[in-house]
């Protein structure tokens, strides 16, 4: 991530969200400033605030989308969350501070899998150990009255090593999958509870667990299994003998702290004045509650303590009933950066149809090929698709992109469902089909509000 550019972050955005080149501007600008900030004098970098993002536009014109490739793109801790999840503090349902813990583990899933492909190979060894262990048990102390430098427990010692290498030879060729053997498996059909303390099951997270750890831990069950399976057990646990899970709690806290990206969705949802009576109630109460997180405060976790001063906020909001300036002022000067995605039309469809790396008629082509039925779209196919998707979206609602889903699945429905009875035929997408499949409904609004 350190090394590209701004342009080049674009770049590799475009590969997968077609169109919106001032959203993709803004959070590329956003993601190297991090880099800057890293190069920083300490004490100047604490001083220089993330500059969050406020996008604004219709759904299904990609704001979650450039969201998400961007922090797969940084490596960063990311979670998608919606604002209207969110209550006051006082009402029943999830407190904001929440946001922030499930980052945090969601950042600690990403470093401990970092770790288990460092250790894969040392832990792989030690499985293999034991399995031969269970396979061939060691042979018992020597009973010669010679002593144990005899030469006929020298030569058991050495039977018995002969004997281990053979197994192994073919334990790593796959000939011993068929044998079942017997371990002790941690016993975990004790659920796990949760203190429930304050206004909210999560504000404290302390499970019975970790309280008495006496009474839950070391109890184990015997199993039989395939020599796979037990592989695959022996070395998941080997790899948790040899991660230090307080490091790798430490290291995704720095994560979250220095690089996380949260993705507040649908925050036109508490936008708004009070007034209301029901969910309507604590609008401005979960903004004012989401206000320090984004200022920056800091959080308890089971994990440690997560100051929340430099993680990147990027909100999304359609704002068709309310506006930005609804918000309050506080919070709308936390996201300096405000970007207006535009709405798509029939071309921008067309380029979503062929251009991204997994683009819709890309999928359906590869899922009939697992059939054995090989799709043809034409050119003039794709527009017509295009076409009637932009259609159905001027006459009834505007759900962006998400139109063409709902098209295509229309569209391919007979050839999905016969698709095991045409092994081996091809079938060529032209216009005419597209009409017969689609045309009457797209132009009866009645037809169209529901199926399409």
């Amino acid at each position: 991530m350190n090394s590209l550019t701004p342009r080049e972050i674009v770049a590799e955005l475009d590969k997968h969200v077609v169109g919106q080149a001032k959203a993709k501007r803004a959070v590329a600008i956003a993601l190297r400033n991090r880099y800057r900030r890293q190069r920083l004098p300490q004490e100047m970098a604490e001083d220089v605030a993330p500059k969050n993002i406020l996008m604004i536009g219709p759904t299904g014109v990609g704001k979650t989308e450039i969201a998400r490739r961007l922090a797969r793109l940084a490596q960063s801790p990311f979670l998608k969350i919606e604002a209207s999840k969110f209550t006051e503090v006082g009402y029943v349902g999830r407190d904001v501070e929440s946001m922030v813990r499930d980052l945090v583990e969601i950042a600690v899933k990403m470093v401990r899998e970092e770790r288990e492909i460092e250790v894969r190979e040392r832990a792989g060894t030690a499985a293999e150990e034991r399995l031969l262990d269970l396979l061939l048990p060691p042979a018992p102390a020597t009973t010669s009255g010679f002593g144990a430098g005899s030469a006929e427990d020298q030569m058991a010692r050495d039977h018995a090593t002969a004997t281990r290498e053979k197994l192994r030879e073919q334990l790593r060729a796959g000939k011993l999958d068929t044998r079942v053997v017997e371990l002790d498996v941690p016993q975990r059909s004790m659920p796990s509870f949760e203190v429930i303390a304050g206004s909210s099951i999560e504000e404290i997270g302390v499970n019975l667990r970790d309280m008495m750890p006496g009474m839950f831990q070391g109890r184990t069950r015997r199993r039989s299994m395939p020599v796979p399976d037990a592989r695959e057990l022996l070395e998941q646990e080997e790899a948790q003998k040899l991660i230090d899970m307080e490091t790798v709690a430490k290291a995704a806290i720095d994560r979250v702290e220095n690089s996380g990206i949260i993705f507040l969705d649908e925050i036109d949802k508490i936008a708004g004045k009070e007034g209301g009576h029901g969910p309507d109630v604590s609008r401005e109460g979960v903004q004012r509650d989401i206000l320090p997180i984004v200022e920056g405060t800091t959080v308890n976790t089971k994990h440690g303590m997560v100051k929340t001063d430099h993680v990147l906020f990027i909100a999304a909001g359609a704002f068709h009933v309310s506006k930005p300036s609804d918000l309050i002022p506080e919070l709308q000067g936390r996201f300096p950066i405000r970007v207006e995605l535009e709405a798509l039309g029939r071309d921008e469809f067309v380029r979503i149809l062929t251009e991204p790396r997994s683009a819709l008629i890309t999928q359906y082509v590869a899922l009939m090929a697992t059939e054995g039925v090989q799709l043809v779209f034409t050119a003039d196919a794709i527009a017509r698709i295009a076409e009637l998707a932009t259609l159905v979206n001027d006459r009834t609602e505007n759900i962006g992109a998400r139109r063409l889903h709902t098209v295509m699945e229309r569209l391919l429905d007979e050839v999905s469902f016969h698709a095991p009875d045409l092994d081996g035929q091809s079938i060529t997408i032209d216009p005419a089909y597209v009409d017969r499949m689609l045309a009457d409904i797209a132009k009866s609004d009645d037809l169209s509000r529901y199926i399409l």
